[in-house]
């Protein structure tokens, strides 16, 4: 499973989506899910899984790749789709024990889990057509607005940037320790919940010595190069936007006011 977590990893290839201006894709990206909690109709998510399976087309990422990242918050999906199916107060429709099943709830609970799934697949369209240092360049240019409440944009990003970077690092290191233990005869599987979690502490306590040392090294390699801060730092690739970037946003915005306007005009007639 941990193999399966696609979120922070760059997948290189050539495309239209990875030429993009990187702040395009994290503006885009923010307004898809925006756009998901915004639709409140069966046409607004068609409109939704329509025009991100284009980007997916358009990016020559396989789409296999991004659907293998579902499979980590499988159980978190069926976690939400439970909660809203049983407590959901409505007209009923089955009942048994103590549990009911409602009409409202299972209209929430469909509803939840296609925009959770939009929701993270669309977010994974991001990571992987963009490169770390694009993606610190593209957050520390659309926050610098903040800059006026002395803020430190530079590095906000910066930390970003490393977090997202270091989760794939992270559950690669997880998946090689959980292997050594394996081998050594530690089950991470069986008994009951106390159980498993104390199974858990020879794995955690390699993990976070890892991840330390990990942390140190990248801090004494950026001292080393006389890393101090985004302060009168220049780029070497600045992000100039292109026609490209602006025909990109023109497609969002046709995106977002299409699938509001259809889907209020489905509320409203009833359809």
């Amino acid at each position: 499973m941990l193999r399966d977590i696609t979120l922070g990893q760059y997948y290189q290839t050539e495309s239209v989506i990875h030429k993009l201006d990187p702040r395009v894709k994290l503006g885009g990206t923010l307004l898809y899910i925006i756009s998901l909690f915004l639709f409140g109709s069966y046409l607004g998510y068609v409109i939704a899984a329509a025009f991100l399976a284009i980007v997916i087309r358009l990016s020559h990422v396989p789409f296999k790749f991004m659907v293998k990242g579902m499979r980590a918050i499988f159980f978190l999906l069926l976690i939400t789709v439970g909660f809203n199916l049983f407590l959901t107060p409505g007209r009923e429709l089955v009942s048994f024990w103590k549990l009911t099943i409602t009409a409202e709830g299972v209209r929430m609970a469909v509803t939840m889990a296609v925009r959770l799934t939009l929701l993270i697949i669309g977010s994974s369209v991001m990571t992987l057509t963009t490169t770390p240092n694009n993606l610190t360049d593209g957050m520390e240019k659309m926050m610098k607005p903040l800059k006026v409440f002395r803020v430190p944009v530079h590095e906000v990003a910066m930390i970003m940037s490393i977090a997202l970077r270091f989760i794939p690092i992270l559950m690669e290191e997880t998946d090689k320790i959980m292997k050594a233990q394996i081998a050594r005869g530690a089950d991470f599987d069986s008994g009951n919940l106390i159980q498993r979690a104390k199974a858990l502490v020879p794995l955690l306590v390699p993990l976070f010595i890892s991840a330390f040392r990990r942390a140190n090294d990248l801090a004494m390699a950026m001292e080393a190069r006389c890393y101090r801060g985004g302060e009168g730092r220049t780029k070497m690739k600045p992000l100039i936007y292109g026609k490209r970037d602006r025909v990109a946003y023109l497609c969002i915005c046709v995106y977002l006011i299409s699938g509001v306007v259809l889907s209020r005009l489905i509320e409203v007639t009833g359809i």
